[in-house]
């Protein structure tokens, strides 16, 4: 969904479309359904025209979507999508919104693999109280969203779930002091052509456990990107 969210809003950005958020109610209980179903209409409903099949709220102009805050300059034809308050969120929920700036999103030089993961029943007791996959699966929804930077670290530190180790651990936190620096970083639509450009590139034999490679690509549209993923 997000990703067909960047599209429209990059587009919209191109011809200065309006955007306007509406929300259905109970959305999902509009939908066709195939089955036979047999029941009889309450009387004081209305069918002729369906002109109240379900109601809609109007939002207003669209200005902050699944934790997405737009912002948007009509007269240079920009908008602009961060998620700060979201980031400021996860700081907090792990206690790291007092914690010290990163300046990447994995340190330089760093190689992770399962050979760090625990060795003793202690560093395995211990470690078991970390919340390693809920951070990493939170921090994930941001990187799906406008966050592409932290894309590659979070493929790298993803695959130790099931053997989390002290260092990767640290590789998690990394990440998230990256974010903090990095909180108020916008994804700009705008100044470029309506042209899709994409770009691709490989690794070899990167990873020390399987010697898989790792991949990714970028997709840009009007001048920012739509599109991209890390992944081995």
């Amino acid at each position: 969904m997000a990703k067909s969210i960047r599209m429209l809003l990059a587009i919209a950005a191109w011809y200065d479309y309006e955007i306007w958020q509406m929300d259905v109610k109970t959305a999902f209980l509009n939908g066709f359904v195939e089955e036979e179903i047999f029941m009889d209409q309450p009387e004081g409903f209305n069918t002729v025209g369906e002109e109240q099949k379900f109601s809609m709220k109007d939002i207003d102009e669209a200005s902050y979507i699944l934790g997405i805050k737009i912002y948007r300059d009509r007269s240079r034809r920009m908008i602009g999508l961060t998620q700060s308050s979201y980031i400021e969120k996860i700081l907090k929920r792990f206690k790291m919104e007092h914690s010290k700036w990163g300046l990447l999103p994995l340190r330089h030089r760093i190689k992770l693999s399962k050979k760090q993961s625990p060795k003793t029943d202690e560093e395995l007791k211990r470690m078991s109280n970390i919340p390693y996959g809920s951070t990493v699966g939170i921090i994930q929804y941001s990187a799906q969203c406008t966050r592409l930077d932290v894309a590659y670290a979070l493929s790298v530190t993803s695959r130790y779930q099931a053997c989390v180790g002290e260092v990767h651990w640290g590789a998690v936190k990394s990440i998230l002091k990256y974010q903090k620096k990095t909180k108020d970083m916008f994804l700009i639509y705008g100044g470029g052509e309506l042209i899709l450009e994409g770009y691709s590139d490989t690794s070899f034999q990167s990873d020390d456990d399987d010697a898989k490679s790792q991949s990714g690509f970028v997709f840009k549209l009007n001048g920012g990107v739509v599109a991209w993923k890390s992944f081995k």
